[in-house]
């Protein structure tokens, strides 16, 4: 079986929803763990703070450098993801548009390269 990151993205100052729809929406990815785990589809997965608390790390001329805020200079950010195992891209897919619909955000969904023997 391969592996497929089912990343979720959102708008970065976008408006907050209310509380009572983020805490559902905590319950549905709740469930949705509990149907992965179950499917043994699970791999890992995490939520991510804001891309504002993010450092990016460089080496340059073998000195390292570090930078805070995100390395993307984009509106859009990654705010969690899941690691699956699936038969094919389409299992993921399915995944993918659960996930979509309990974190109410796009997921992107990209497989993992083949590790050569």
């Amino acid at each position: 079986m391969k592996q497929y990151l089912l990343s979720v993205w959102g708008v970065d100052g976008a408006p907050s929803p209310a509380p009572e729809e983020i805490e559902a929406s905590y319950r549905e990815v709740d469930e949705l763990n509990s149907k992965i785990m179950a499917s043994g589809a699970w791999v890992f997965a995490g939520g991510l703070h804001p891309a504002s608390t993010a450092t990016v790390v460089k080496v340059e001329s073998g000195e390292t450098i570090t930078t805070d805020g995100p390395f993307a200079e984009s509106k859009e950010q990654l705010g969690g993801f899941w690691v699956l195992q699936c038969e094919d891209l389409d299992a993921a897919l399915e995944w993918a548009a659960k996930a979509a619909v309990a974190c109410k955000s796009p997921v992107e969904v990209r497989p993992f390269q083949d590790i050569p023997d």
